[in-house]
């Protein structure tokens, strides 16, 4: 059986709560940089540095309206997480290991 892949880059972006913010509002729905950076107390920059490093990772990607990018998810490498996860889901908990 093959193994689900899930790149250690994926798992970088995933691991900023600032970043699964970002992909939790853009499960809703496309939106701007500066629609997204409204949900934040940091400055446009910081967001649009965490979407590029989302972007990156191939977590979301965007396109060009004028001069606006509209992000969006790219639902691939959250299916490979899922699937990495789902692996361990029904493991046996392991006593807690003595000193």
């Amino acid at each position: 059986m093959a193994r689900p892949q899930a790149s250690e880059d994926t798992f970088r972006a995933i691991a900023d709560p600032t970043r699964r913010r970002i992909i939790e509002l853009l499960s809703e729905g496309p939106r701007t940089a500066g629609e997204l950076a409204s949900a934040f107390t940091s400055c446009q920059s910081t967001v649009s540095g965490h979407l590029g490093i989302l972007r990156r990772a191939g977590l979301v990607t965007y396109t060009e309206q004028a001069s606006r990018r509209i992000y969006s998810l790219t639902p691939g490498p959250l299916a490979e997480i899922a699937d990495w996860a789902t692996r361990y889901q029904g493991a046996a908990p392991r006593p807690p290991l003595r000193e």
